[in-house]
């Protein structure tokens, strides 16, 4: 039996995943019977959105949101997996998991609008987050260089209209993962 509290993943673990869903009896597409059948999961990595599908170990205590390492005990095996190989209720718990991942290390996020450039001479990143037209993207470029953002609190404080901006990129992170045909991306399958 394997002890929860020494499942939970660490720094020096390597990638990790936020569990999206748990089926401890297998995918149920899975023909074969059920003693033959492991525990599968399926997650979303913290750094780069990447979607997982993990074979856990049999022991495996996990539910979803846990977040585990991919090269931890409880994981037997894993494959990258598109949005349309999620389950129903995998797919639903996305965008609640990006918001888990941004909370955690929310000072990453924040330097997104610290440090976002342009695309190409007409396209800039920060025109990629829903909401944020010419006017908006120039009132971040002129507060930033009063200094750098330290907060979601503190951007939205300082850039006048700009009221959610931990959400906006929330929301720019999922249409990533859930969209795979879109020609700009900057954080699903980004790394730095």
């Amino acid at each position: 039996m394997s002890d929860p509290d020494s499942d939970a993943p660490d720094a020096a673990d390597g990638p990790a995943v936020v569990l999206l869903d748990v089926m401890p009896n297998g995918r149920p597409d899975d023909d074969r019977p059920q003693y033959r059948k492991s525990p599968v999961a399926y997650g979303l990595g913290t750094d780069t959105f990447g979607l997982y599908e993990l074979a856990l170990d049999e022991a495996t205590d996990v539910s979803v949101s846990d977040r585990i390492a991919l090269d931890g005990a409880v994981v037997g095996r894993y494959r990258e997996v598109s949005f349309d190989d999620l389950t129903r209720n995998a797919a639903a718990e996305i965008e609640y998991a990006v918001e888990d991942i941004v909370d955690a290390d929310e000072e990453r996020f924040v330097d997104f609008y610290n440090e976002a450039g342009p695309i190409t001479l007409r396209l800039h990143q920060l025109n990629l987050l829903p909401g944020i037209g010419k006017q908006l993207r120039n009132k971040v470029l002129d507060e930033r260089k009063r200094g750098p953002f330290e907060s979601f609190a503190e951007v939205s404080e300082r850039v006048g209209g700009l009221h959610r901006p931990k959400e906006v990129l929330v929301e720019r992170i999922v249409e990533e993962i859930r969209e795979e045909d879109l020609k700009y991306r900057r954080f699903v399958g980004y790394e730095e």
